[in-house]
């Protein structure tokens, strides 16, 4: 098997785990609580992630992660004040959708994307405009 495939299957198979483990906290009714939780941690551990990924700057937490882990695939867009981010593409939302299971989206990609974003800027603004869990298009404003 070559790397190209092999990489490929690694990647679903991730997103599959992620989206499984969705729907045994859902199932066990604790999704709600273990996101929150989850979220505290990812808020206090953000800049450290960031520096693993070798993330200096807002905009990279999206361009790298998609080049990491090659599940959504964000386009940065500048704005007047900061940038928006959007993805009509995520693997992760997909795969949940056709499992039949609740969203994945903030306890595997906002939560964290979002505490690496105020671990490198505090002052940064963090602003879901849709996913797409709801709509056509993950967009995310920061500012």
């Amino acid at each position: 098997m070559d790397t190209e495939k092999r990489v490929q299957i690694l990647e679903l198979a991730y997103a599959g785990a992620l989206v499984d483990s969705v729907r045994w906290l859902k199932n066990e009714a604790i999704l709600e609580k273990v996101t929150e939780q989850k979220k505290k941690e990812q808020f206090a551990i953000g800049k450290q992630q960031a520096e693993r990924f070798g993330i200096q700057k807002p905009e990279e937490v999206f361009l790298k992660l998609s080049e990491i882990f090659n599940c959504a695939s964000w386009e940065i867009l500048d704005r007047e004040e900061g940038f928006t981010a959007e993805s009509k593409v995520c693997k992760l939302c997909a795969l949940a959708k056709r499992m039949g299971t609740d969203s994945p989206c903030r306890i595997y990609c906002l939560n964290p994307m979002e505490g690496m974003v105020k671990g490198i800027d505090p002052a940064k603004e963090f602003n879901v405009e849709e996913t797409l869990w709801d709509g056509g298009k993950c967009s995310i404003e920061v500012k």
